[in-house]
């Protein structure tokens, strides 16, 4: 008979459960130590299971961080009003708040940046840059909007309109005509006078004009007629024998009266919406064209009238909010 060998059964480990370590141990992470002061500032490193590479995640805490909470304030606001403007500022302005006030005259703007750069001289020594930098990304901005009266006259001044055009324009605009005060129509300047009439007075002595009523304005521009009449003038050198001939050309009336017509009118209107009337003068030029005349109406020195309100505006801005401000644009 045959031994009969006794077998020893083998004992195997569990495949599942030694797959299972054998994945755990390659898909496992590992943070690298980086201290205990972590920093938003800084970079979060861990290592992540494929070839072992090392990969930033601290864009992630920062989303998070910034889902949960804004960590600094930035975008700006556009307002449609200068209180609107003081008080976003008086809301958000610090240490280093300061405004930009834009004086260009087809669109004038004031802006507040709340997080404007502290004071001092640019210093990178430092170790996390210019301690006086800031991002001047918080902002509020307004744009001045320009009055519909002040659009509409210096949309035609220094233009050359025929009678129906100035009529209708004049008949459109009437209520903007001033006429003048008995101070003005007498031309002398005095201390008796507002300041506004010695100004209006001073402009007039400038130019030789003299100031017309609505009334004037209105009848020229619906039955006003030039005759020209020309006169031969000859004037002779007696030393030398020579002759110089001139065409004088003279305009008259109907009647063949000279022509006596204002060359100046008073206007009152808001170079802003919503904004306070200013006095201008505005000066009325003819030109024979044949047999039509053009008229010319054209605003007397308006920078002045507009300089004068936005300088008003931003100084209202600046004692309200004790801001500096600046003249210009801020960078961008």
């Amino acid at each position: 008979m045959a031994d009969k060998t006794t077998h020893t059964p083998l004992e195997v480990e569990n495949t599942a459960e030694t797959m299972r370590d054998v994945m755990a141990d390659l898909m496992h992470h590992t943070i690298i130590d980086q201290g205990h002061n972590w920093s938003p500032l800084q970079a979060e490193l861990i290592t992540v299971p494929e070839k072992r590479q090392v990969v930033d995640v601290s864009h992630y805490r920062r989303e998070a961080l910034e889902f949960m909470k804004p960590t600094r304030r930035k975008g700006t606001a556009r307002l449609t009003d200068l209180q609107s403007l003081i008080a976003w500022g008086l809301r958000n302005k610090g240490e280093t708040s300061a405004l930009f006030a834009n004086p260009d005259m087809s669109a004038p703007s004031l802006t507040c940046i709340a997080d404007y750069h502290a004071e001092g001289e640019t210093n990178v020594t430092e170790k996390w840059g210019d301690p006086a930098a800031r991002h001047c990304s918080h902002r509020a901005v307004y744009n001045f909007p320009l009055s519909n009266e002040w659009k509409a006259w210096m949309k035609i001044s220094g233009d050359a309109l025929d009678k129906d055009e100035m009529g209708e324009f004049i008949e459109a605009n009437a209520q903007d005509v001033m006429d003048p005060t008995p101070a003005i129509l007498k031309g002398v300047i005095s201390d008796k006078n507002q300041g506004w009439e010695n100004r209006l007075i001073e402009t007039a002595q400038k130019i030789e004009g003299r100031f017309g009523q609505l009334t004037n304005l209105l009848a020229m521009s619906r039955q006003f007629q030039v005759y020209e009449t020309s006169d031969l003038k000859v004037a002779t050198n007696r030393d030398t024998g020579e002759s110089e001939i001139q065409f004088l050309n003279e305009h008259k009336d109907a009647n063949g009266e000279k022509l006596k017509i204002p060359n100046l009118f008073t206007i009152a209107i808001p170079v802003f919406l919503n904004g306070s009337p200013y006095r201008m003068a505005v000066r009325f030029r003819y030109r024979k064209l044949g047999s039509k005349v053009a008229f010319i109406l054209s605003i007397y020195n308006p920078e002045k009238v507009f300089e004068a309100a936005f300088d008003e505006a931003i100084k209202t801005a600046t004692e309200a909010t004790t801001m500096p401000t600046f003249m210009g644009t801020p960078e961008s």
